[in-house]
């Protein structure tokens, strides 16, 4: 077990997801390469390694998966558009700093495809089968937000939408009424924060004890009431607990050595507990996690975007 940050054990394993087939076929089924791919990218940013891979060809192969018949992007070439995906593909365009190489008929169906899916109770499906999720609302907010395409009519039934999935414990639930998860936590508090609604929620006391309650002994954090810790929750209470200006209701010393603790020295990447199989979701998870601690040799994560602060600056705040 190390107790320092392994970057360039960390840097090789992102590499080697995309460069040896038999990890591409673990980790990377096509359904998440998008998402991987957003992993793996934000990963190196954070540690301060963005020119490991050649630009040109991330942008290329981002934008061969807009699905030119509903407009937003697939998980990869020939996939139907998501939500899911269209977020992960703007996040990585918007890294590489290469939005305009989208055309302006690109650019206007990735924004038609995200407001399609807004259901008539503010609400917004993943894709055209109809789930309905906190998480997608999260997403079309944050890619219309980076795109400058937000308006009240979009924003207003959202928000209240957003505002009905917290429960009497003050955290939310993917839907009304579904039981509380941290993770729900960070993407209602992120559409409240991107929409600058924060200060519409109610019982933001409460949600800020509950979110501090998800450290258990040992320093990791968990998503639920009587779970196990997961690193990927360092992401997920801490982003939310930012947000809320209580980042100091965490012990982050003991976190940060949990996080740690959870690294593979030998192969490289983090696990979602120690011992375990490392995996693309949790490397960079974990990462971001200790990013928000201030852990020295990480550019600063935003914690409303997910994305390195230095690429956020540029976004335009809402309302425009």
């Amino acid at each position: 077990m190390s107790d320092t940050l392994l970057v360039d054990e960390h840097v090789s394993y992102v590499k080697d997801l995309f460069r040896h087939p038999a990890f591409l076929i673990h980790f990377m089924a096509d359904h998440l390469k998008m998402n991987a791919l957003y992993w793996g990218l934000g990963t190196l940013f954070l540690t301060n390694h963005q020119d490991e891979f050649q630009r040109d060809e991330v942008v290329k192969f981002v934008i061969s998966c807009i699905d030119e018949i509903n407009g937003g992007f697939g998980a990869a070439p020939g996939h139907d558009a998501h939500m899911l995906s269209t977020l992960s593909a703007i996040q990585v365009l918007k890294m590489y700093n290469a939005l305009e190489e989208l055309s302006p008929k690109q650019r206007e169906s990735v924004i038609e495809f995200v407001k399609s899916m807004q259901l008539p109770d503010g609400s917004f499906q993943g894709d055209k089968f109809g789930e309905v999720d906190t998480r997608f609302v999260y997403n079309a907010i944050q890619v219309l937000s980076i795109l400058d395409a937000l308006t009240p009519e979009i924003v207003d039934p959202a928000v209240n939408w957003i505002l009905r999935c917290q429960n009497f414990d003050g955290c939310f639930g993917m839907i009304p009424g579904a039981e509380s998860h941290a993770a729900q936590a960070f993407t209602c508090i992120g559409v409240l924060a991107i929409t600058n609604k924060l200060d519409a929620l109610p019982n933001k006391e409460l949600l800020e004890w509950w979110l501090s309650d998800r450290q258990i002994q040992g320093g990791g954090l968990n998503g639920r009431p009587e779970k196990l810790p997961d690193v990927c929750y360092s992401w997920w209470v801490l982003s939310s607990l930012a947000m809320l200006g209580k980042l100091h209701y965490i012990d982050g010393k003991a976190l940060e050595k949990f996080i740690l603790s959870c690294q593979d020295p030998l192969k490289g990447g983090i696990s979602d507990r120690a011992g375990k199989e490392a995996d693309i979701y949790h490397t960079f998870f974990g990462i971001t996690g200790l990013s928000l601690l201030g852990y020295e040799g990480l550019d600063r994560i935003d914690p409303v975007y997910c994305l390195p602060l230095s690429i956020t600056s540029t976004i335009k705040k809402y309302p425009y």
